[in-house]
């Protein structure tokens, strides 16, 4: 399996887009804890919610 993320990148969940932006705090195994803007820390499962890396528009 190739890592999609590592601690830092920001991401959004396309999901659950008022979350806001998060960054990514650990990838271990399939299980990535990320820290959202406007919910805190969540821990997502990547086999059932695909995050997508935040593109800013700088």
């Amino acid at each position: 399996m190739i890592l999609e993320f590592e601690p830092g990148d920001k991401v959004i969940n396309p999901l659950n887009k008022n979350w806001g932006i998060g960054q990514v705090q650990s990838v271990i195994n399939n299980k990535i804890t990320v820290n959202f803007q406007n919910v805190g820390k969540k821990v997502i499962n990547s086999e059932n919610i695909k995050l997508e890396k935040f593109k800013s528009n700088d």
